[in-house]
C-alpha cells in the first residue's frame, strides 16, 4: 500500500487538526479531517483508513478533565469499530489532547482491562505550560518511534502530568516496554542527571510526570500517545532558534509521521 489514508478525528475545541493532517500529507499519506459526530453517524467509514489520529487542542473545552468528554464519545459510540481497527493491525496516534483521550478511553490499555492504567492530570505548578523540550526514546516497541533516539519538540498543555494508577502499574508499564518517550536533559548534559531522583526537575520535566513519561504505547506498539506536538516541528522555521542557525534539516517531528507511512508502504 503506497499511500495510506489517515483519518484525523476532531471534536468541538480541537485546534490542531489542520496542522496534523498537513504533517501526514507531507510524509506521503492522504488525510481527511472528520468531526466526531460525522463518524458517529457512519462508523463503518473507519474501515477506509489505515491510520487514525486524534490531534491536539481543547476538546469540549477540557470540561470535567482534558480529553474526558471526547473519550466518553469514543467509549459510548465507537468502541467496537475502534477495537476492530486495532485488531486489523492499523495505527492510532494521539497528540496532547489526543493522548489524554486515548488514556481516558482505555484505548491504550488493550482488551481485558477494567480501568485505565494511567491518566494525565494537572501540571505540578497548576498552570498552562508552553515550551520546547528535549526527549529521549526508550526501546523499539513503538512503530511511530522506530529508529529514533532523541527528539526536540514543543509542548503546550495544562494537564500533562502522567500518573499511573499505582506503583505496581507503573512498574508493569515499564517492564512491558510501553513507556517509550521521556523528558530528558539535552544531549550534551545527559551525564549531569541528578543521582537518586525519580524524575527530572522543572522545566526539564515540564509537568511533574512520573518517571519523566512524555508518551506511551500499547503492547502492540501500534497505538501511541504523546504530550509533545510533532506536527509543530516539520519546518526549519518552526525551530525556536532558527535565526541563530539552529533550525536544521532534521525536522524532528516529521519522523513520527514518516514512520507511520513507511509502516504501510513496506507491507
Amino acid at each position: 500500500m503506497a499511500t495510506p489514508r489517515v483519518l484525523v478525528l476532531r471534536a468541538p475545541g480541537t485546534n490542531c487538526d489542520q496542522e496534523t493532517a498537513y504533517a501526514f500529507d507531507q510524509a506521503g499519506a492522504r488525510s481527511d479531517i472528520r468531526h466526531i459526530f460525522e463518524v458517529r453517524r457512519r462508523p463503518d467509514q473507519l474501515a477506509d483508513y489505515q491510520i487514525l489520529c486524534i490531534p491536539g487542542g481543547f476538546s469540549y473545552g477540557d470540561d470535567i478533565a482534558a480529553g474526558r468528554l471526547f473519550a466518553l464519545q469514543l467509549e459510548e459510540f465507537l468502541a467496537d469499530v475502534l477495537r476492530e481497527f486495532i485488531e486489523r493491525d492499523k495505527l492510532i496516534l494521539g497528540i496532547c489532547n489526543g493522548f489524554q483521550t486515548l488514556l481516558k478511553s482505555g484505548l491504550l490499555d488493550g482488551p481485558g482491562q477494567t480501568a485505565p492504567a494511567a491518566t494525565l492530570t494537572w501540571n505540578d505548578h497548576g498552570r498552562y505550560e508552553d515550551r520546547w523540550v528535549d526527549l529521549e526514546v526508550s526501546g523499539d516497541r513503538c512503530v511511530f518511534l522506530r529508529g529514533v533516539e532523541r527528539l526536540y519538540l514543543p509542548i503546550a498543555h495544562a494537564e500533562g502530568k502522567f500518573v499511573a494508577r499505582d506503583g505496581e502499574t507503573l512498574k508493569r508499564l515499564e517492564a512491558e516496554g510501553r513507556l517509550v518517550l521521556r523528558y530528558s536533559l539535552p544531549r550534551d548534559q545527559v551525564s549531569q542527571a541528578p543521582a537518586g531522583e525519580d524524575r527530572l526537575p522543572f522545566p526539564l520535566n515540564p509537568n511533574g510526570s512520573q518517571a519523566d513519561v512524555a508518551g506511551c504505547c500499547d503492547l502492540t506498539g501500534r497505538v501511541f500517545g504523546l504530550m509533545p506536538h510533532p506536527e509543530r516541528h516539520i519546518d526549519p522555521l518552526q525551530h525556536p532558534r532558527w535565526t541563530r542557525g539552529e533550525g536544521d534539516a532534521s525536522l524532528q517531528g516529521t519522523v513520527l509521521f514518516a514512520n507511520a507511512v513507511r509502516h504501510f508502504s513496506s507491507l
